[in-house]
């Protein structure tokens, strides 16, 4: 399985504005990654009346669309996968994956936190590597401020670097 790293918090808390920072600090370090996002909203990915929408309309299980820039593929699920089986589905020479979400994984997570928002943790606390906050909080994991991406980007490229050697 490839090391992954997830970014977990509360709703509003900047779950996704850290992974869009992340992203390219990773890159210019000479990584290609993967991101995976989970969603207890519906998805649909496919647009109402392209062909790809009216395949799936017409009862295909699983549908991929090739371009010579992108291939895509969407799969109807009988269930919420786990972040094990949605790791599964990423093929290609990737060096890791950030995760946003699957706080009950057993994966390890930095949890990000906002002023403001409901305190305590989201996550187990054996599964945490840092604490991502716009404060400083009083806790005996390493804390990071959201401001800090190349900070928060060493804490994951270690653990990614410790997974590898498990």
């Amino acid at each position: 399985m490839l090391p992954h790293v997830c970014i977990v918090g509360r709703s509003g808390s900047g779950k996704t504005t850290l992974i869009l920072e992340l992203i390219p600090e990773f890159k210019k370090r000479g990584y290609r990654l993967a991101t995976v996002k989970h969603t207890h909203h519906e998805v649909d990915m496919d647009i109402q009346g392209k062909d790809t929408w009216r395949y799936a309309q017409a009862g295909s299980d699983a549908v991929v669309i090739s371009s010579a820039n992108n291939v895509a593929y969407i799969e109807k699920a009988d269930h919420d996968y786990s972040l094990e089986e949605t790791l599964q589905l990423i093929t290609g020479d990737f060096d890791f994956v950030l995760v946003e979400g699957f706080k009950w994984s057993n994966a390890p997570k930095i949890a990000v936190h906002r002023d403001g928002l409901v305190d305590g943790l989201i996550c187990k606390s054996e599964d945490l590597i840092a604490i991502a906050s716009d404060e400083v909080l009083d806790t005996p994991y390493p804390q990071r401020l959201l401001s800090d991406v190349t900070g928060i980007a060493d804490l994951i490229e270690a653990n990614i670097k410790s997974q590898r050697s498990v």
